[in-house]
């Protein structure tokens, strides 16, 4: 199948397209005009300029291509609010459902995240199943995210647009170019200090998540939503893990909730006064205190997700930064 592609320059797009051309198909990418195209070098594609934000350029984009794979999104941690997500996030996806819809596309494969459904425990973690918590966090990401992933699936019951929704946890790997996900570890093995909030997140091999994707694509239902997950880990145990991967023995230092909440609302407010960024926020930080934990179960059984161990992703991701200059 030809295959048009979003995100190519992200870290999960970037595995996409190299699983895609593993797997034979035609790909064309979706790519902003002076977009990095770094982790897709040496791959054979053909480019289509043009942006989520202009629909014009999107009936182009999908002339011609059998499937869409839309893992572009805007995954900014600061700002927050919704207002700076809404157009890439939710307007970009409503349009470029509808070019793929009247072009005729044979399947639509939405990249979502795990957070549009409820997290759960390590004992019950979180499925398909699980209702959407988090609206009140006010992360403006999730909940551009969420009312994006509603969209896609209303268009599949009201107008029979053939997509299917997946749904990563927290990725780690090679080809993290910006670095996106791959900051947490690198943070981890820079810090002389390891602070520790009570939380914890799914892992997953990128490339796992990949070939969840493209399995999605050749044999996800319709209507469908699919968890990539793989390890639930608690912050303490992942920061352990990565430790002994690395060979490091830093002072760790927990944190108490109460405390990443309230260092993440000053974070917050010296964003506001200085208009830069601070490494912690009133969303980040409440978040790190959440235990975001996953089953992959169904994506295991009825797309054949691998399970790679989340030590072999900490491994890998570390080789590909230091091969990068970036430890």
């Amino acid at each position: 199948m030809k295959i048009l592609l979003t995100g190519a320059s992200g870290l999960l797009g970037c595995n996409v397209a190299h699983e895609l051309v593993r797997r034979g198909h035609a790909l064309r990418l979706l790519v902003r005009p002076g977009s990095s195209l770094k982790g897709v070098e040496g791959l054979p594609f053909e480019v289509h300029y043009g942006c989520l934000e202009e629909e014009a350029s999107l009936s182009g984009a999908v002339n011609g291509c059998d499937g869409v794979i839309h893992a572009a999104s805007c995954t900014a941690q600061w700002p927050t609010a919704f207002r700076h997500f809404e157009a890439a996030n939710v307007n970009g996806a409503i349009q470029l459902a509808r070019a793929a819809k009247a072009a005729g596309i044979r399947r639509f494969v939405y990249v979502s995240t795990a957070n549009t459904f409820g997290h759960g425990t390590m004992e019950q973690p979180g499925t398909e199943l699980s209702e959407f918590r988090l609206f009140h966090y006010h992360s403006g990401y999730v909940n551009s995210k969420y009312l994006a992933q509603q969209y896609v699936l209303e268009q599949v019951e009201q107008h029979g647009l053939p997509a299917v929704v997946v749904n990563p946890t927290f990725m780690l790997g090679p080809l993290d170019l910006k670095p996106s996900s791959g900051r947490l570890l690198l943070q981890g093995l820079k810090a002389r200090v390891q602070w520790i909030p009570p939380g914890g997140k799914n892992f997953i091999h990128v490339r796992d998540a990949a070939i969840g994707v493209c399995q999605a694509l050749e044999r996800g239902l319709p209507g469908e939503c699919y968890l990539l997950a793989g390890e639930n880990l608690s912050y303490r145990s992942f920061y352990n893990l990565l430790n002994e991967v690395a060979g490091r023995k830093p002072l760790q230092l927990p944190v108490p909730g109460i405390l990443a909440r309230g260092v993440g609302v000053l974070g917050s407010l010296f964003g506001k006064l200085t208009g830069r960024p601070a490494w912690i926020n009133h969303v980040t930080g409440r978040m790190a205190c959440l235990g975001n934990y996953y089953s992959g179960r169904k994506a295991v059984e009825e797309l054949g997700l691998p399970q790679t161990p989340v030590r072999e992703a900490v491994n890998d991701a570390i080789d590909w930064f230091r091969a990068e200059g970036r430890l």
